[in-house]
């Protein structure tokens, strides 16, 4: 059987972090067939029998959950400066360790996914899988055909190739209109960075649906369980 860094193990069976795994370990609060391990890096087996804190470390059951990300909200599990991060509607639940698949920035909304399965969320974030991403995004001006035909043609910005798979124009009002923007890649900022080429300034940005799955009515700051088989599409998405 194959051996990996012990913090790696931990992490696979979905019990926490490799960084957290990784202060356990340093810690001595983790033990490997009875034996304290204090090296993350230490090849360990992956049905090695794993303790931590004299609580078994056996794989528990994955979770997969999605949540309506709010606006000014950030996505990661704590914050130096005190900010309201994605991870309190699950404390208040009592939902175990979960990570993000993927990531919407602090001014951004909409559809985010998390588990604690790894391997899958490696699937739904691995380039290849060219999961389509669908995005509601306010903006401040009032494009036509031949603004809309060149964003969607794509442009080149700090040396990257930013595109958009379709682009089109939902509704508009006296000054600003929404547009429906579908992305199969995931680039930092991508659809602000792009626009920004055009001097289109984003108002708002939600995240409506990832692959076949939609964020629906799902209120802001809420999250729900995906039943198994919108965890088989994600995984295996058809285009």
């Amino acid at each position: 059987m194959a051996k990996h860094g012990l913090a790696r193990v931990i992490s696979k069976r979905g019990i926490c972090s490799r960084s957290q795994a990784e202060a356990a370990i340093r810690a001595g609060r983790v033990r490997v067939d009875g034996r304290i391990v204090s090296d993350p890096e230490a090849r360990t087996e992956s049905d090695a029998r794993i303790i931590i804190d004299e609580a078994s470390a056996e794989p528990g059951p994955y979770r997969y959950l999605m949540l309506n990300k709010p606006r000014g909200v950030v996505t990661t599990a704590s914050d130096e400066h005190g900010r309201a991060t994605v991870y309190q509607a699950f404390e208040e639940a009592g939902i175990g360790w979960v990570a993000p698949v993927g990531r919407l920035d602090k001014a951004s909304e909409g559809l985010l996914l998390f588990s604690n399965d790894s391997a899958w969320a490696a699937r739904i974030t691995a380039p290849e899988s060219q999961l389509e991403k669908t995005y509601h995004v306010q903006v401040d001006c009032l494009p036509d055909a031949d603004l809309l035909a060149r964003i969607a043609a794509g442009a080149e910005v700090d040396g990257e190739r930013l595109a958009v798979v379709a682009i089109r124009e939902l509704r508009r009002g006296a000054k600003n209109a929404w547009l429906e923007v579908v992305l199969d890649e995931g680039r930092n900022r991508q659809i602000r960075r792009l626009l920004s080429v055009f001097d289109i300034a984003v108002l708002r940005l939600v995240r409506v649906a990832i692959g076949s799955l939609r964020l629906g009515e799902l209120g802001k700051g809420q999250f729900r369980v995906l039943d198994e088989g919108e965890v088989r599409a994600l995984a295996s998405p058809t285009r």
